[in-house]
This record gives C-alpha cells, structure tokens and sequence, in this order.
C-alpha cells in the first residue's frame, strides 16, 4: 500500500460495484464503460495492496477485505461530497416524476441510493400515469420523468425492458363460458392497451370488473379474487399466481421503462444515473 492519497474516482466505481453487485450496472451508474470501471477498480486494488472483489462467471461479490472497507469507503465519499456541497453554497432541488407502473416496492431503495449518491440534494417525487407525468415534464414542471414507453417520442434513454404477464390470486378458476374478468387501471394507460389489444388479436372475449386508480388497487382486487391483472412481476403482492399458461392466454410483450431528463447541472444528471443504474438493479433482481 502507498501514502498516495485514493482516487474518489475509484473508490466511487468500487462502491457502485459493490452495491450494484455487476460491473455493467456500475458503469451505468457512473456514465462510463465497463472497462473504465474495471480499470478504476484494478488501480485502487493495487494501491490498498488487497483484492476488493472476487470476480466469478456468475456474479461479483466482496472479498473479506472489500467488505472491511466497504463502510471507509462510503465514509470517504460522503465526507467528500459533503465537503464539495459546502463549496457550492446551495441545496440543488431535483423534480423527478415516477410512473406509477414503474414505482414498485424498491421505491425506498431507489430513493435512498439517490440520497447516498448526494444527500445535499432535495428531491422531489411524484407518482402519476405516464401520460400525465411526460406532460408535466414538457411544461417543465420536471426536471425528470421516468416512464413506460411513449411510441410518439425518442428523446429519452431506455432504462430496461420489463417482462408483463396475467396474474390471479391463488388457486384462482375462471368460470367456464363467460368473458375473462379484467382487472385494470383507467384509461389512458399503456399496460391496459396493451393488455386489452393482446386479447382482442387472440379473439378470446373479456369484460371489466375492476378499475383502479394505481397499480396497488389492481393488485389489491386481483388478491381479492376479483379477476386477472397484466402486470410486472416484480409489482406482485404475496401469493399472486401466474395464471397465462394455464388459461391459454396471449403472451405479453416487454415494455420499455425509459428515463426523460433535463437535469440542470452535473449533481443532478448524476443523482438520475445513480437513479436509472439502481432501477436496472431492482429490475434484473
């Protein structure tokens, strides 16, 4: 080990690395490449004179030394940041908007790994529709929206691609002869055109019995037994059962999740990627 002082840069890659538990995703993270990562990870090694990550085919995961120095190294950049926020003099405030099929149960984390990225930073975070959150960010009442899919637009970034699929509560039957019971959210919503455009081209006949304000009260009358609900696995209450296969219905496609941003300064374009990286996390989990 020298007495040089440890690059922030590399102790930041190392601690997204960590988090993230994937090179890639750090990379995202941090706006750069996966070998620019590596290589970050490689000099701050070398420099401790110890092995940080063990790197397997599968995964990535600490070493008994990079867990040890895991909670410095979050010191070390907090007090870092903290010592760069006094410099500039002023809390920055950050609007971002959050499509309510795409804030899950990994909200808390999501908002938490922002905060660890700049605690000095006030965000700001509204839950709405899509349509109605891309609208706000056009009047720029925005500084970011992170979204399913608009098909009239390509000016934002594509976060991931999220698998749907129909979802009933446990041991579920549809009842023989009568339309399927569709569980959905009000109109215009993309997860229910696509849902409902999915099982008119398979001609297979259904009926509304549930519309809800939020993905939580869809969820809420699919557990009640009400009917079935298209939605993202990972929205999925205890105890919900996959049930297309066993209906025979349609298959659904992917939807992009894509992140809409014109952040102000460099703080907040890098609180958005820490944002979109931990997004991507939370979605591969």
């Amino acid at each position: 080990m020298t007495d040089r002082p440890l690059d922030i840069g590399a102790v930041r890659a190392f601690v997204q690395i960590a988090e993230l538990g994937s090179f890639t995703l750090a990379a995202d993270g941090l706006g750069t490449t996966q070998s620019a990562v590596s290589l970050k990870l490689k000099r701050l090694e070398r420099q401790l004179g110890v092995r940080l990550i063990e790197r397997t085919p599968r995964h990535v995961q600490l070493s008994a030394h990079g867990i040890a120095f895991l909670e410095h190294a979050r010191g070390l950049l907090q007090a870092h940041d903290r010592v760069l926020n006094f410099r500039a003099g002023q809390r920055l405030r950050l609007a971002i908007g959050i499509s309510d099929h795409v804030a899950g149960p990994e909200l808390p984390a999501l908002i938490a790994r922002m905060n660890a990225q700049d605690p000095q930073l006030l965000v700001e975070i509204r839950i709405a529709s899509s349509a109605d959150l891309l609208q706000r960010f056009d009047r720029r009442e925005l500084d970011a929206a992170l979204v399913r899919t608009d098909a009239g637009r390509d000016d934002g970034e594509l976060v991931t691609n999220e698998p749907f699929h129909w979802f009933a509560s446990a041991g579920w039957q549809r009842h023989a002869d009568e339309p399927l019971p569709l569980a959905t959210m009000a109109e215009p919503c993309g997860v229910r055109a696509m849902a409902e455009a999915a099982l008119d081209a398979a001609g297979m006949p259904w009926r509304e019995v549930f519309v809800g304000g939020g993905v939580a009260a869809v969820a809420a009358a699919v557990m009640a037994g009400l009917g079935v609900a298209a939605l993202a696995p990972r929205m999925l209450p205890f105890g919900a059962e996959n049930v297309g296969n066993r209906l025979g219905l349609p298959a659904l496609p992917r939807l992009p999740v894509m992140l809409h941003s014109r952040a102000p300064d460099g703080r907040s374009r890098d609180a958005l990627k820490a944002l979109a990286a931990a997004f991507r996390s939370a979605a591969l989990a």
